[in-house]
């Protein structure tokens, strides 16, 4: 982070920080407990150190400056670390804890497990926000540079300093919708492989395990398209004759969307599904608590480890 000034106030971090994360002077100051004119001086005295504006006017909300988004990983990890340093050994107050945790994690996860994990931090750390953000179609390195706290899911993160702990296997299911002609008799590997599919990757891939498990029979599937989620394809297949698959985990949802779940007539993969998280979390007992509320949301897999994540998976 440039400074072209000497003596900067390391305050200054936190309250960069936040109005990076707000982009609003208000709310920044709601969540600092200053008033609106002394949080304006203080972004006045943060865009003299930094040499830039920071945030700036775009209609009737402020966005963040080219600059300002090229440091907000670095200003967060430093904050971070500077957590955890007068944190370490101590235990955590969660009933007077402010925080606010980003989460990355596949709207499944989100839609299965979301409002459980809401309600528990309500209840225990009243002053804690959970803030979501979907997988994006490309791979960034989002713990590395302190975009999310945790990640949750099918982890295939390439940072080799990234901790990442095993909770449970999924497998995967088909799904339809009630009254498709494929559940009508035994689902063989060829009628599974006849009928026409829908596949859900964040990046649009058409192509997955399945399909690697098909080939090795001499067999191919007709995917007429990709959408981006899970839960967005439960959508489509509830009003169509489309075949589409779909974690163990989602299986309250298409249930719930009336649609009908089958053992998919293949020996695929299980599916990892873990957590991650950057290693300056480590002695944040804040981020433990956190992370001890993930663990508990999903049935334990038959081990638990912080070995490297595995690759294999659905099309994603």
């Amino acid at each position: 982070m440039r400074v072209t000034q000497s003596g900067l106030d390391l305050n200054l971090l936190v309250a960069l920080d936040v109005l990076l994360e707000e982009a609003s002077v208000s709310r920044a100051a709601a969540r600092m407990h200053l008033s609106e004119p002394a949080m304006s001086r203080t972004l006045g005295r943060i865009r003299k150190a930094l040499g830039d504006p920071v945030l700036v006017r775009a209609g009737r909300v402020m966005v963040p400056t080219p600059h300002a988004l090229a440091v907000q990983g670095e200003v967060r990890a430093v904050v971070d670390r500077a957590r955890a340093l007068f944190l370490t050994g101590t235990e955590v107050d969660l009933p007077t804890l402010t925080r606010t945790f980003t989460v990355l994690a596949n709207d499944a996860f989100t839609a299965v497990y979301g409002a459980t994990l809401f309600n528990r931090v309500t209840r225990e750390a009243p002053g804690v926000r959970l803030r979501f953000l979907s997988e994006s179609h490309v791979d960034v390195p989002a713990l590395r540079e302190g975009v999310a706290d945790l990640e949750l899911g099918v982890v295939d993160t390439r940072s080799p300093e990234v901790r990442v702990e095993h909770l449970a296997d999924e497998r995967m299911l088909g799904v339809v919708r009630h009254g498709h002609p494929l559940l009508r008799g035994r689902i063989t590997v060829r009628r599974f492989a006849a009928a026409e599919h829908l596949t859900a990757s964040r990046r649009g891939r058409l192509e997955g395990p399945v399909d690697a498990a098909l080939a090795e029979q001499g067999l191919s599937r007709r995917v007429v398209g990709s959408v981006g989620t899970f839960p967005t394809s439960l959508f489509v297949l509830r009003e169509s004759d489309l075949v589409g698959l779909m974690t163990s985990q989602v299986e309250p949802l298409a249930a719930a969307l009336g649609l009908a779940a089958f053992e998919i007539p293949l020996d695929l993969p299980p599916l990892p599904f873990g957590m991650a998280w950057h290693p300056r979390h480590d002695a944040d007992p804040a981020h433990a608590w956190l992370r001890a509320c993930a663990r508990e949301l999903v049935p334990a897999g038959p081990e638990r480890s912080t070995a490297g994540p595995e690759r294999s998976g659905p099309a994603r």
